[in-house]
């Protein structure tokens, strides 16, 4: 789980309610035609621009932003080394049934226990890689439109309370509370875009270029390994991951 999104997602919500109950009564900022409007108008808009299936795939993959969990690189490459040593010492089919952390791993390791040729190896894993990459964006960019339309269907709603308030005007008492419900709808589209929508999809797009990092690292292990490249040779370059001053304790 990633402590630093759930943090973030609750510390906001609680901001803005402790702000709401500081000014006055809560109930006064709960609205069901107002709900209906921003929440299942933003949906509904979403779903609009892309399939059913990759609608409802996208709030999977938004649970990334809450629970993944990812390999630090640094052990990436102390595996694929230990990998690398093996299989240079007792050949590649020394790594059949030998528990491996990371699946990717595991599955390019597979490959090439079952003797396919390095470029075979090479292209499933980055087209795996690539599949990864496009399920992640399709995610993250449905977020973004959900934080797009968001403020737009809150001011939709708006107007339409404004057109309701103002085609009753003979009680000038009830314009007030009529005003607050209108302008209510375009607080649940700030709310909705700003403190869920839009964070998640930046946060969707930081864990896939983690991902891919990761990948590409494997990727660039399993070549190696296959290759029978000397682990101390295949370590400096995986140690190029690294962030400079890691590399430079680890060299």
């Amino acid at each position: 789980m990633d402590i630093a999104t759930l943090v973030g997602f609750l510390l906001a919500y609680i901001i803005i309610g402790a702000a709401i109950a500081l000014g006055g009564p809560f109930n006064i900022f709960v609205n069901a035609p107002s709900m209906l409007v921003v929440i299942g108008g933003t949906f509904a808009v979403t779903l609009m621009r892309i399939t059913l299936a990759n609608f409802l795939g996208s709030f999977k993959i938004a649970l990334k932003g809450f629970f993944y969990k990812l390999d630090t690189p640094q052990n990436l490459i102390d595996e694929s080394v230990e990998l690398a040593n093996i299989a240079r010492k007792e050949g590649i089919l020394a790594l059949e049934g030998r528990d491996i952390s990371n699946g990717f791993l595991e599955r390019g390791i597979s490959l090439c226990i079952d003797g396919h040729a390095p470029d075979v190896v090479k292209n499933l894993l980055a087209k795996d890689i690539n599949m990864s990459i496009e399920r992640h964006t399709l995610g993250a960019d449905m977020f973004k439109a959900m934080a797009t339309y968001a403020p737009a269907m809150g001011m939709i709603g708006t107007l339409i309370g404004l057109v309701q308030m103002l085609s009753n005007m003979s009680d000038p008492a009830a314009i007030g509370p009529a005003m607050a419900v209108a302008l209510l709808t375009t607080l649940y589209g700030a709310i909705i875009a700003n403190a869920f929508a839009s964070p998640l999809a930046e946060k969707l797009i930081l864990i896939s270029g983690y991902e891919k990092l990761n990948k590409d690292l494997i990727l660039e292990s399993i070549g190696g390994i296959q290759e029978g490249t000397n682990p101390r040779v295949l370590k400096q370059l995986l140690n190029a991951y690294l962030p400079e001053s890691k590399r430079q304790e680890d060299e």
